[in-house]
């Protein structure tokens, strides 16, 4: 086999694999732009959007709730601390 057998071999197998990822992330949904950047799903995302939302407004609630029957300052000062570390 010569060299040039060999890069031929490299270079088909190189490409194989980049239509496998290709068709693979396809399945999956996702895509990518000029510079081969994957583009995630939209709908997954705005999923994931709406997802994060909901749980920082269920936070913000237990904080309410933890913070009415103590002293606010207090509370206050250990929940910064927490968030600190």
């Amino acid at each position: 086999m010569s060299i040039w057998t060999a890069i031929v071999i490299i270079a088909g197998m190189m490409i194989i694999g980049a239509v496998i990822k290709s068709r693979y992330n396809a399945q999956l949904g996702y895509a990518t732009d000029e510079n081969g950047n994957p583009i995630g799903n939209p709908q997954r995302e705005a999923a994931l959007k709406r997802e994060v939302e909901e749980l920082r407004e269920r936070v913000k609630v237990l904080e309410r709730i933890a913070t009415e029957d103590r002293d606010t300052k207090r509370l206050s000062a250990e929940i910064e601390s927490l968030r600190e570390k």
